[in-house]
C-alpha cells in the first residue's frame, strides 16, 4: 500500500512512502493497544477495593446457636457501600446450603463448573440488570460440623474503570497528535538532506561540456551510489573509445577513398588532353575503371563493416547451416578464382551433418566466409610454376562442443609479427603487392565477436616457402 500515488517514479518519492506508511498504519494499531494497556492498568485498583470489601464481608460472616450462619451488616456500612455516584456497588452472602443470608437477590452465582474452595477472592466479569459488572467472591468455610462453605461476593459496574481508561487514552494520544506531525517533517527534512548528493551530481554532469567524457569522481557520492557512478564511468569510457574509433574509421576511410578519387580525376584529365591518341585514351580508360572498381570496393567493405557492427545480431539468431553456407560462397567465388587460375575448392561435412548448425544470423555468417574467400582469392598469386589453391573447410568437433571453419591457401601468408595488426581496419601487411582496402578481417573480426566465435591465424605449411595462410573460425555455439 501507498500513500503518496505518481505517475512516474521517484527515488524521493519511494523512500517517503516505505518510512511513512508504516509509520501511519501502525499508529491505530498503538492506539487499539494503548486502550487495551489502559483498561487493564485503570481496572486494577477498583479490583483491589473489591477484593478489600469481600473480605470485609466475609468478616461478618459468623456462626450462632443452634449452630447456623447469620450475616449482620451495620447501616453506616451498607451507606457507604452505596455511596458512590458513578456506580453501583451490589453485594450477596449466601450460606452453607445456598440460602441468601443478606444482600442482592439476583446477582449471579460463580459458574457452575467451578467447584467451590476455601482460598483467595477470585474476580471475573459478568452481568447483572442489564449493566456489566466487575464481581470479586470468595468461599468462607463456617465452624460447623462438615465445615461447610459460605458464598460472599461484590459486585461493581465498569463506569469509573471506562472512565479512567478514557483519561489514559487522552493522555497518551493527545502528545501523539503533536508528535506524528513532527516526526513526518523530520523524516521529510531528512530525506531531502540524504539525496543532496545526488542533486549535487546531477548538477555536476549538467555542468560538463559535450566533449567532456572523463571519468566522475567516486570518492565524491555516498557509498550507495559508488556502483552507478562506477558504471556510468565505464559507459562514458566505452563511448570515448567509441568515439574515437569513429573519428579513427572516418579518417582512414576519407584516406582510402581520397587516392582512388584521385587517381579517377588524373585519368580523365589525361584523357582530355589534346593530342591524345587511341591507345593513350584507352589506357586511361582502363585505369578509371581498376580506380572506380577499387572506390567501389571499398565504399561496399565500409558498408559491410558498419553493417557487421550495427547489425544486432542477439535479436535475429537463428539455426543456420554452416556447410551449405559456405558451399555457397565458394560456388559464388568460383568465377573469380578461374580469371586468376586459382583452384578453389570445398573440403569439409556436407550440408546437414551433425555439428555444423549453430545459432547465429545467416547474412552476417554468409558475409563472414565471403570475406575470407576473397581475401584468400585476392592475395594469392598463381602461376604455372606456382598455382594457386585455395581450400574452405567446416568441421565439427569431436566432441560435439562446436564448429570450425577453415578457409586455407598457398600464398604469402601473414608474418606472426603482423596478425594481430591485420584486424585494424585498413591495416595491410607489409609487403603485399595486391590492391585492397584493408577491411576484410576486421569485417570478419566484428561478426566473429558478435557470434562469441575466435579467429586464429596460423601457417597453413610450416617450413614451406611461401607458408601460406589458414584461418580458423571457432564457433561453440553447435547443435
Amino acid at each position: 500500500m501507498k500513500i503518496f500515488q505518481r505517475e512516474q517514479r521517484s527515488l524521493f518519492g519511494e523512500i517517503l512512502d516505505w518510512m511513512l506508511t508504516p509509520l501511519l498504519l501502525l499508529w491505530p494499531v498503538s492506539l487499539a493497544l494503548t486502550w487495551l494497556v489502559a483498561q487493564g492498568i485503570a481496572g486494577k485498583p477498583f479490583d483491589r477495593a473489591l477484593e478489600y470489601n469481600a473480605q470485609a464481608l466475609s468478616q461478618l460472616l459468623v456462626v450462632s446457636q443452634p449452630h447456623q450462619a447469620q450475616f449482620s451488616l451495620p447501616l453506616p456500612a451498607r451507606e457507604i457501600m452505596r455511596a458512590d455516584d458513578s456506580d453501583q456497588v451490589y453485594y450477596q452472602v449466601r450460606g452453607a446450603h445456598g440460602e441468601l443470608l443478606s444482600g442482592d437477590t439476583d446477582l449471579p452465582l460463580p459458574p457452575v463448573d467451578e467447584k467451590p474452595a476455601e482460598g483467595p477472592v477470585h474476580l471475573r466479569d459478568d452481568e447483572m440488570r442489564g449493566l456489566d459488572v466487575r464481581v470479586a467472591y470468595l468461599w468462607v468455610s463456617l465452624d460447623l460440623p462438615g465445615n461447610p462453605l459460605a458464598l460472599v461476593q461484590v459486585a461493581e459496574t465498569r463506569e469509573k474503570r471506562s472512565v479512567l481508561a478514557a483519561e489514559i487514552i487522552k493522555g497518551v494520544m493527545l502528545p501523539q497528535f503533536v508528535i506524528l506531525p513532527l516526526a513526518v517533517l523530520l523524516v521529510w527534512l531528512a530525506l531531502v538532506r540524504g539525496i543532496q548528493p545526488l542533486k549535487q551530481l546531477e548538477e555536476r554532469i549538467r555542468a560538463r561540456t559535450p566533449d567532456d567524457l572523463s571519468p566522475l569522481d567516486e570518492k565524491a557520492v555516498p557509498l550507495e551510489v559508488a556502483p552507478l557512478v562506477s558504471s556510468v564511468n565505464d559507459l562514458l569510457t566505452r563511448l570515448k573509445d567509441s568515439i574515437a574509433t569513429q573519428k579513427r574509421f572516418l579518417a582512414d576511410a576519407a584516406h582510402q577513398l581520397k587516392t582512388p578519387l584521385a587517381g579517377l580525376r588524373m585519368q580523365a584529365d589525361l584523357a582530355q588532353r589534346e593530342g591524345t591518341n587511341t591507345a593513350e585514351l584507352k589506357r586511361s580508360l582502363q585505369q578509371i575503371g581498376r580506380s572506380s572498381i577499387r572506390a567501389t570496393h571499398t565504399v561496399n567493405q565500409l558498408l559491410a563493416l558498419a553493417r557487421a557492427e550495427n547489425s544486432g545480431v542477439s535479436q535475429s539468431l537463428q539455426l543456420c547451416d554452416l556447410a551449405r553456407l559456405a558451399m555457397e560462397v565458394v560456388r559464388d567465388s568460383v568465377p573469380r578464382a578461374l580469371e586468376k587460375r586459382i583452384d578453389l575448392g570445398y573440403d569439409g561435412a556436407e550440408p546437414g551433418s551433425p555439428g555444423v548448425q549453430i545459432q547465429g544470423n545467416p547474412t552476417l555468417l554468409k558475409e563472414l566466409v565471403r570475406n575470407l574467400v576473397e581475401n584468400a582469392v585476392h592475395y594469392t598469386p598463381s602461376s604455372d610454376a606456382h598455382p594457386g589453391i585455395i581450400t574452405v573447410r567446416i568441421l565439427a568437433a569431436p566432441d560435439g562442443q562446436g564448429t570450425l571453419l577453415q578457409v586455407e591457401d598457398n600464398g604469402p601468408g601473414i608474418p606472426p609479427a603482423e596478425r594481430e595488426l591485420v584486424f585494424q581496419p585498413f591495416y595491410r601487411a607489409l609487403g603485399t603487392e595486391a590492391d585492397g582496402s584493408g577491411l576484410g578481417l576486421s569485417i570478419v573480426q566484428e561478426i566473429a565477436r558478435q557470434h562469441q566465435a575466435r579467429v586464429l591465424l596460423e601457417d597453413a605449411h610450416t617450413g614451406a616457402l611461401p607458408p601460406g595462410l589458414r584461418v580458423e573460425v571457432w564457433f561453440s555455439s553447435a547443435v
